[in-house]
């Protein structure tokens, strides 16, 4: 039985040991885990910024060779292939299951939990080297399975490209546990700018693409072909890279890798968790596979289009949430292990306030400016301005979802960490469910040219549905979880980021035709800059000078920052 007093600032947890000796834990003040938490995201935000930017730069390249048709559509479905056959037996797992239990092998002494990563890992190459295998033999299979019978997409090109992106499986994979294991071990920089890498390889991939001389044929498609091996190989090889600097990375930690066999106690408690990450992500791929077949009735580069829209709305909750994620779940993983119910509602409730409040004016910029950011990145080279104009609006539509999408899956990683991975299925069934209902009703409705934008919507709403019932659901199972100062925080956030959306509008208006008169682009350019500043400048800034608690860290922060320039 557990008992916590708080005496001179620092949280002590008191019990009583097997001979009756009182024992006495100090425990971190709330103050202090909010500032490791501030130093911990701060540090990954800054390297996932450089990873994220370098993936747009990089996917920027894709659409100006490529441009936003056939055969950009099929390299996207290609090469979502791998990601979510490692999703399907381990990826899911890894990045939900695995931290808190590898937190709870950690805790027990240093040999167990490197013994238990050394398991997961001998598990992991077995695993992912015989689906790897089974993937590639399957191919035109897997196929069809994702485009379907009305797909605009090339069925041949798409799988000469999955034959090359299938072996990425065992790289996705092995990236996700050593991650995993890395961050459970405290160290978060290494894994968070081993992206970088990947796309500095895929880069490099995209430019020897254009050097080759001559286009990728369709009618008929040839393995091959130089630019389909260039660009398939090189995709390849960048997850590659990803992996060999994660595992130089844990070498440098002191683990030293060991084949183990077997089984234990630990390892069947696992597989009964893992049950049930496998089957939530079976349900996300069929709602993905919903959303790619629907979204492929579309326009030539419809799939495109959804991808770059969806991976652009992710790169400021890559940046933000992410980081913020992967700070977070050792703690609450932590305090679920050692049934500290009041630190685990107070560092979720904390997680989902500061998504809101980190989100919020990232959100608001990209829905109303969403198509100025298509036409200003995305009509150069084979791009057109046409095609971008529609990227931007679907990007807007999905950044709709940024907030309600990071509170989902820090409430999903909550339940995992009481390890209860049944509920997060569940409520994804439900997310799943409607959003496959509404694509189909909205695939009856709409012109092929607004299909893209209908499935986009589909997908930012069914978040929306899963934070509701996650947090209702968090609500009963604790009897607390912080709902109404949850709801307090995203209403100050919302309150902020409107006042710099009103800037924006009333200073645009007027402007209008001077920026029209610069022609397409550089008026995009123009419009973005204006409303870059007032979204993200009063939407911030408005957030700092509110009463807003957990703005607090941020503006001791500045104040750091300001200090040591005075000094200096």
């Amino acid at each position: 039985m557990f008992r916590y007093r708080r005496t001179t600032g620092l949280t002590h947890r008191s019990h009583h040991t097997s001979d009756g000796r009182s024992v006495v834990e100090q425990r971190d003040p709330p103050r202090r885990r909010t500032t490791s938490l501030s130093r911990a995201s701060g540090a990954m935000a800054l390297a996932t910024m450089v990873s994220r930017i370098s993936g747009l730069f990089a996917k920027l390249l894709l659409v100006w060779v490529l441009g936003l048709g056939v055969v950009n559509d099929s390299y996207t479905v290609a090469n979502t292939l791998p990601t979510v056959v490692n999703e399907l037996l381990l990826g899911g797992v890894l990045t939900s299951v695995a931290v808190p239990l590898l937190v709870s092998a950690q805790r027990n002494s240093e040999e167990e939990g490197e013994a238990y990563a050394q398991w997961m890992i001998t598990m992991g190459v077995v695993l992912l080297g015989a689906a790897t295998v089974l993937a590639v033999l399957a191919a035109p299979l897997l196929t069809e399975l994702y485009l379907g019978p009305h797909t605009r997409a090339n069925r041949e090109l798409t799988t000469a490209f999955a034959f090359l992106l299938l072996p990425g499986i065992v790289f996705y994979g092995m990236s996700a546990m050593l991650m995993a294991i890395l961050n459970v071990r405290q160290v978060f920089g290494p894994p968070a700018w081993a992206p970088v890498m990947n796309n500095v390889v895929i880069t490099t991939a995209v430019l020897l693409y254009t050097a080759v001389p001559g286009r990728i044929t369709l009618d008929p498609v040839r393995m091959s072909d130089p630019k389909l091996l260039v660009l398939g190989l090189g995709t390849m090889l960048g997850i590659a890279a990803q992996s060999a600097v994660m595992m130089l990375s844990l070498r440098r930690t002191g683990f030293r890798f060991r084949w183990r066999w077997g089984w234990d106690r630990r390892l069947s408690e696992f597989g009964a968790l893992a049950g049930w990450v496998v089957l939530y992500t079976l349900i996300s791929q069929i709602g993905m596979i919903v959303t790619i077949r629907v979204a492929g009735q579309g326009t030539p580069g419809s799939v495109a289009t959804f991808h770059y829209a969806w991976l652009l709305s992710q790169v400021p909750y890559g940046v933000l949430g992410v980081s913020l994620l992967q700070a977070l779940m050792p703690r609450i993983s932590r305090s679920a292990d050692q049934g500290d119910t009041e630190s685990f509602v107070r560092d979720v409730g904390l997680g989902a306030r500061l998504s809101a409040m980190l989100l919020m004016p990232v959100s608001a910029l990209m829905l109303t400016g969403g198509s100025a950011i298509g036409v200003a990145f995305f009509s150069l080279g084979q791009g057109t301005v046409g095609a971008a104009d529609r990227l931007g609006v679907t990007l807007g539509v999905a950044a709709a979802g940024i907030v309600p999408f990071a509170i989902t899956m820090l409430q999903l990683r909550a339940f995992y960490a009481m390890k209860d991975a049944r509920t997060p299925m569940l409520i994804n069934v439900g997310m799943v469910a409607f959003r496959a209902l509404l694509c189909y009703a909205l695939l009856m409705v709409l012109d092929p040219r607004d299909l893209v934008i209908g499935v986009t919507l589909a997908m930012s709403l069914s978040f929306l549905v899963g934070a509701v019932v996650g947090q209702v659901w968090l609500h009963v199972r604790l009897g607390s979880a912080q709902t109404r100062e949850t709801l307090v925080g995203v209403g100050w956030a919302l309150l902020a980021t409107a006042a710099g959306c009103l800037a924006a509008t009333l200073t645009l208006r007027p402007a209008a035709g001077a920026l029209a008169g610069l022609g397409e682009v550089a008026g995009a350019w123009g419009d973005l800059t204006i409303r870059a500043a007032l979204v993200l400048g009063l939407g911030f800034g408005l957030m700092l000078l509110l009463p807003i608690p957990e703005m607090s860290m941020v503006r001791a922060r500045l104040r750091r920052v300001l200090d040591r320039l005075r000094g200096a």
